[in-house]
């Protein structure tokens, strides 16, 4: 039988790409024969997925908060999988203005469109929300979190690593001790030491940090500091910053960075705070979280202000940060 010639053609090229790596193609085309066809089981890992639910009590409410927080890991994974394709196009420029070599120009609609793409996440994350709002009873709840200590959703690692992909390290600083660094020019680890979310793992009563904190600090904070020195010229701000004036004024690119910063900073952390209100808020006095974390003041963001693009927003803005979204959406629901 002959051969069509757009076979040949192929057979050549890949004699040819083997060739270049000191291969046989007769080897690989043994290999091709005796390989198995592909399977979607196989290639989504299907049955090792479906193991990974293991609750610590017998309550079934418990299936759905693990399946759940799984899900908003695997939003996170491809947010950050974004973010390392906007790090790994571009210039590479340092803070003072030094140019450290050039890869590929990065473009401004695929530094939008990669922008849309977390934002899609995010969205989809935070529409899907009301599985944990209204998809649980709340009675199971209170019983089975209590299994989960010192666990609190606070150590995610993978959205700490967005918010440190995202913006200058210098805006995680808790906005109290922003000002006395201005000017300074204080090192990752000097930032570290103050970043915002540690007012979110302190004891109620004594203001110490919590067993959770500890934990978290313990396994990811070498991890966090080396990633921000990593991504201190190559954060979505940066490479935003590296722009021409031209590009900078981008509409859609900065529509899509204002989504961003809404998804991550708003949206996002009160929906976690409608959970909270749903199901830790009580007539006469609030329960701690799990981790026994300061919910109530760390999660809204009228209290954090924290704000990855400050410069593209106006003062009124910055002045009205996340309190509309509390009415609407919180205190509104919760009557």
């Amino acid at each position: 039988m002959e051969l069509k010639k757009e076979i040949v053609d192929r057979v050549n090229q890949l004699e040819e790409k083997y060739s270049q790596m000191g291969q046989s193609l007769e080897g690989y085309l043994d290999g091709l024969l005796l390989s198995n066809y592909l399977t979607y089981w196989d290639y989504i890992q299907v049955d090792t997925l479906l193991t990974l639910q293991n609750p610590k009590t017998d309550f079934p409410d418990e299936k759905i908060f693990i399946m759940y927080h799984q899900i908003t890991e695997l939003y996170f994974k491809l947010s950050l999988h974004e973010m390392e394709q906007i790090a790994n196009n571009g210039p590479n420029i340092l803070p003072n203005g030094q140019n450290l070599g050039w890869k590929e120009i990065i473009d401004v609609n695929f530094f939008a469109e990669r922008v849309t793409r977390i934002n899609r996440y995010f969205e989809s994350l935070t529409k899907s929300f009301e599985i944990m709002v209204d998809g649980m009873e709340k009675e199971q709840f209170l019983r089975y979190r209590m299994a989960l200590l010192p666990a609190s959703g606070f150590q995610s690692a993978q959205y700490r690593k967005i918010e440190i992909c995202a913006t200058d390290f210098f805006n995680l600083v808790d906005k109290d001790v922003r000002p006395s660094l201005v000017g300074k020019n204080p090192s990752i680890e000097e930032m570290f030491q103050n970043i915002y979310w540690n007012k979110g793992a302190t004891e109620l009563a004594t203001g110490k940090k919590t067993l959770t904190l500890n934990q978290f600090e313990k396994k990811y904070g070498t991890e966090f500091i080396a990633l921000a020195k990593e991504y201190q010229c190559t954060n979505i701000w940066a490479k935003y910053k590296s722009l021409s004036a031209h590009d900078q004024a981008n509409p859609k690119l900065i529509n899509a960075l204002k989504e961003l910063d809404v998804n991550v900073n708003i949206n996002w952390p009160l929906m976690h705070y409608k959970s909270a209100v749903r199901y830790l808020q009580q007539n006469t006095e609030d329960i701690a979280a799990t981790g026994g974390t300061n919910w109530q003041k760390y999660l809204p963001p009228r209290f954090q202000k924290r704000i990855f693009y400050p410069e593209i927003w106006s003062e009124q803005e910055h002045e009205d940060w996340g309190k509309g979204w509390v009415e609407t959406n919180v205190f509104r629901a919760a009557k």
